[in-house]
């Protein structure tokens, strides 16, 4: 399996967002992330670091 999970880092902590993203896209609002389940949620946030190996996408607040 290649998908991740996305944490949003705030006052250095991290808190999950969502589990299994399969997607993440570009959106007006932010990013939209879609899960492999196609729940998708959309957040104000820039991609602070990815970690591919540990599948985790962390994200932090615009």
């Amino acid at each position: 399996m290649c998908e991740a999970n996305a944490y949003l880092r705030k006052d250095g902590q991290e808190e999950l967002f969502l589990e299994a993203v399969d997607k993440v896209v570009p959106h007006e609002d932010g990013l939209m992330l879609e899960d492999i389940f196609g729940r998708r949620k959309i957040i104000k946030a820039r991609i602070a670091e990815l970690s591919l190996v540990d599948h985790r996408i962390i994200l932090e607040k615009e």
